[in-house]
């Protein structure tokens, strides 16, 4: 019997994977969607998040699944309205995403209310309120940002990549939409009829993309994810979430329920802090001995970021330092380095990495602007005493201070 169900699980995938390959060829969907009524109805989230990422792994560009995905979710959306939703307690991880996704739909009313009531009334008190209310948009990144350095990381362990890679990539349309945005505000005081319909047309984009986001997340990510992930891994997200910080809410405390249940982190700091002996063991280095409590202390306190990428791609190490560019938490150790790019700039990373392994290239530089801070990339390969190639270190420093120095300094301040 369990062999008949999975047949036929498969024949509704295939059935389904033909569906949107035929949108993909150019047909109208429309067409499609009536021809596939039956199969497209019952499509779960579970089949329709498999099925994209079967699509990419049998080379179907991450761009073209990502340009169609409000098609997709359009010929789903009769079935997957249907799914019911998972409740989940205060503080877990999905209910805290769910909370957030409720306040930003309040923002973007807002936000349209605003922009109607700016065509024939554009008052400094109005544009007040509009920028306000932009500036709480773009605060959501920090939703964004979980999702990206979290819940994609814990769902890649389980061999489970294509919300990342699609999703990611639609995260960093809606940011250029933000920057296009406060470009056009930053330099209004007052508007003219012409200027709210400019704001009108880069919103209505960012609008569509982010309530999109909001349906493909409730719908079909979280379900995925809780269908996926075990409740450690939950846990971990917990105890990482702060790190990058939430968007309009405080988390609840209702889960996790038992105040004994410790993030895998947290349990492994505290085998550390029990056993001494592994806290005191030195290192014979090239140029002297270090305790690994020494050297932690060390790398923590440089003034620069250090990321170590081992020669199979996987990241086995990051500096914890007080101020770093680039947020990192514990999920980032033993991802893909390819996976924790956005997709527009995975190229660039897989690049670098082909070249240093290869032998081509030793170090690749890059300097960037965010926000008022210049920021100085490095990459770099390391080989071993035979030239073996043995992975890349990334180092990320903010030189603005840097930059400003002038002349002398030789007294110590007071």
């Amino acid at each position: 019997m369990s062999e008949f169900i999975n047949n036929v699980s498969k024949e509704r995938q295939e059935k389904i994977k033909t569906a949107i390959k035929r949108v993909h060829a150019g047909e109208p969907y429309e067409s499609v969607k009536e021809e596939f009524a039956e199969v497209l109805r019952n499509a779960t989230a579970q089949e329709i998040s498999e099925i994209e990422q079967s699509l990419i792994a049998g080379g179907m560009p991450v761009e073209d699944i990502q340009y169609l995905c409000d098609v997709h979710v359009a010929m789903f959306r009769e079935s997957l309205d249907q799914q019911p939703t998972a409740d989940m307690l205060p503080g877990h991880p999905v209910y805290t995403f769910r909370t957030e996704n409720e306040l930003l739909t309040i923002v973007l009313n807002e936000i349209r209310n605003i922009l109607r009531q700016l065509v024939g009334n554009q008052s400094a008190q109005l544009l007040g309120r509009l920028k306000t209310n932009v500036e709480k948009m773009i605060d959501f990144d920090r939703h964004y940002e979980r999702k990206e350095n979290l819940l994609f990381s814990y769902l890649e362990r389980v061999d489970f990549s294509g919300p990342s890679n699609v999703m990611w990539g639609i995260h960093n349309d809606i940011r250029k939409g933000w920057k296009q945005l406060s470009a056009v505000l930053a330099e209004k005081d007052t508007l003219e009829f012409g200027d709210v319909q400019t704001l009108n047309e880069i919103f209505t984009s960012i609008e569509n993309m982010m309530r999109e986001m909001i349906y493909k997340e409730e719908r079909i990510l979280f379900p995925a994810a809780l269908e996926r992930l075990p409740e450690a891994d939950w846990l971990a997200m917990h105890a990482q979430e702060e790190e990058f910080g939430f968007s309009y809410v405080l988390r609840g405390e209702a889960w996790p329920e038992s105040a004994n249940k410790q993030a895998p982190k947290e349990e492994i700091i505290d085998k550390i802090e029990e056993n001494k002996e592994i806290k005191m063991t030195s290192f014979p280095l090239n140029t002297g001995d270090l305790s690994i409590s020494q050297l932690n202390m060390m790398l923590k306190r440089l003034p620069v970021d250090i990321t170590y990428v081992d020669e199979n791609d996987t990241v086995l190490y990051y500096s914890d330092t007080p101020e770093r560019v680039f947020k990192r938490t514990a999920a980032i150790i033993g991802r893909k380095v390819q996976n924790c790019h956005p997709p527009q700039s995975m190229d660039k990373v897989q690049r670098i990495l082909d070249d240093f392994k290869a032998g081509t290239r030793e170090t690749a530089e890059f300097w960037i602007q965010m926000n008022s801070m210049f920021i100085h990339i490095e990459y770099f390969a390391l080989r071993d005493a035979d030239g073996k190639y043995k992975g890349t270190i990334e180092v990320s420093q903010d030189l603005t201070h840097l930059r400003s120095l002038e002349g002398e300094k030789r007294l110590l301040d007071d």
